[in-house]
């Protein structure tokens, strides 16, 4: 073949696969310029390449909303990084599953296998994507929402082009007249993507997430996901949200004190001369580090404190000489534990 056929079907190949120039190339060689094989051998090598790079993490990528006639699609495609996800091949590609996904309504099988408008796929044109580009990308999730019940306002919070975005909020309105509710549902939506809440409501955070952390918070993410079948990556992001909106506020070291020699767990309830003492006799407790919890409290007592000691007689000497000494407490009131029976976490 001359060099002038190999540069004409080098062309016209990467028109037909939008594959790179030395892709090309190297499957015209492979196959004695044969462009139906060639074709076959770039897909087969795109399909090695997206393998290799499903283990990877994308969590960058678009958000994608179309609307008609009332009724609303939701599509998110994720890629590896921001650069991609400004890409136009990708773009363009996610233009294209923002409108199939609205005739699929939202169906996510469907959508894979239905073909674009090169005839082939979505799953395969994904595959080429992938080669193409040399990330990860993935089509995360998708929703629909119909007009039979209330009215849709949809809401994109950064656009960076008509209907694409970042983040993308939906709101149903439903008990107003219909065709009243744009403004207040625009509004709505617009608050929503702004505060980037967690949940909608408490029903809606990762309770599966947290449930494992509380039986135990060194619990490998790998381990989690396994169990609740998300994948990794994902559970990671989830509670790094988790922590940021500070519904997880750390993780602790549980130690058995019997072990250690503590064996005599009280609580004991303060009575202070005046309540202005409180602060002052809250800083003194503080220096006593068998002190575990301390609590303002209604009732008569002015304090209540948690402490665990060696034994009776250690407990004694703490309450002679380091708590009933503090300035202001006329007297201290002794309860002492003498078998825990419930140690847990608020029921989620």
């Amino acid at each position: 073949m001359s060099n002038k056929d190999l540069l004409g079907n080098i062309k016209k190949l990467r028109e037909m696969t939008g594959v790179g120039f030395k892709d090309c190339k190297l499957a015209l060689d492979e196959t004695s310029g044969d462009i139906e094989k060639s074709i076959e051998f770039l897909r087969k090598k795109g399909i090695a390449k997206a393998s290799k790079k499903m283990s990877r993490t994308a969590s960058e990528g678009l958000a994608l909303v179309k609307t008609y006639d009332g009724k609303i699609s939701l599509i998110e495609i994720n890629s590896e990084t921001d650069f991609v996800a400004k890409n136009k091949d990708f773009i363009n590609f996610c233009k294209e599953l923002s409108e199939i996904n609205f005739v699929n309504s939202g169906n996510l099988d469907k959508l894979n296998n239905s073909k674009m408008s090169n005839g082939i796929s979505v799953k395969e044109n994904l595959v080429n994507l992938i080669s193409k580009i040399g990330e990860k990308i993935s089509i995360r999730r998708a929703n629909f929402f119909d007009n039979s019940i209330g009215e849709n306002f949809s809401y994109v919070h950064s656009a960076i082009e008509k209907d694409i975005g970042k983040i993308i909020s939906v709101v149903k309105i439903d008990g107003i007249s219909k065709g009243k509710n744009e403004d207040i549902g625009t509004k709505i939506a617009m608050h929503i993507a702004a505060l980037n809440p967690l949940a909608v409501d408490k029903d809606g955070i990762d309770k599966s997430i947290i449930r494992e952390l509380l039986l135990d918070s060194r619990t490998p993410v790998q381990k989690i996901s396994r169990k609740i079948k998300i994948s990794g990556p994902a559970i990671h992001q989830r509670i790094k949200k988790l922590e940021s909106k500070r519904l997880i506020i750390g993780s602790s070291v549980k130690l058995n004190s019997k072990l250690l020699g503590y064996n005599t767990l009280a609580f004991i309830g303060v009575f202070l001369d005046k309540a202005i003492r409180n602060p002052e006799a809250v800083d003194e407790l503080k220096k006593i580090p068998e002190i575990l919890e301390c609590h303002y409290t209604t009732g008569n007592w002015s304090i209540l404190i948690k402490i665990l000691c060696k034994d009776n007689e250690h407990l004694m000497k703490l309450l002679n000489d380091n708590i009933q000494s503090i300035k202001g407490v006329s007297r201290t009131e002794t309860l002492i534990s003498l078998n825990q029976q419930i140690d847990r976490n608020i029921n989620i």
